[in-house]
């Protein structure tokens, strides 16, 4: 039982590393890493000369291919640690959302790829601005609720293991 505990206590440790300086993305990213890297991202996108824009596309490719580096990891050490813990049906239900999330990640590595800014009226630039907007905030959004649904269940385990 000390053993979950410490499991648990593991994995809400690693969701709380958003305090830490977003450049230590790496080993340990967690999924509110992830959601803040991708807004800061986001929010140095701004309407600007085709150089401007194209630097911040390739600045948000950057951090998209880091957090799904960094989340693929975070999830391997989920898949590792927490099958004992959940059970097969939770089990099950983490695997879907962490297969969602990566396959959001990838849509949106491969949106920002095929994005061609050069040429492009002030209109279709403030088009193409507003998909990678949504696309980032659908993807916080997801990554979002999945952290809250773990948060809700290893919290409520280590309630229940401590009693």
């Amino acid at each position: 039982m000390a053993d979950d505990l410490a499991t648990i206590r593991k994995v809400i440790a690693a969701h709380h590393t958003i305090r830490r300086d977003v450049k230590s993305v790496g080993d340990s990213v967690s999924d509110l890493e992830a959601l803040f890297s991708l807004q800061q991202a986001q929010s140095g996108w701004s309407q600007g000369s085709i150089e401007t824009l194209s630097k911040k596309r390739e600045q948000l490719m950057q951090t998209i291919r880091l957090l799904d580096d960094g989340l693929k990891k975070h999830f391997a050490l989920e898949e590792k640690l927490l099958p004992p813990l959940f059970g097969e049906g939770l089990m099950k239900a983490l695997l879907l959302e962490h297969r969602d999330i990566s396959k959001k990640l990838e849509e949106a590595k491969a949106m920002v790829t095929s994005t061609t800014l050069e040429g492009l009226s002030q209109e279709e630039l403030l088009y193409k601005k507003a998909r990678f907007q949504q696309m980032i905030s659908n993807t916080c959004q997801m990554v979002e609720e999945h952290a809250g649904h773990e948060e809700l269940i290893l919290r409520m385990l280590e309630r229940g293991l401590a009693a």
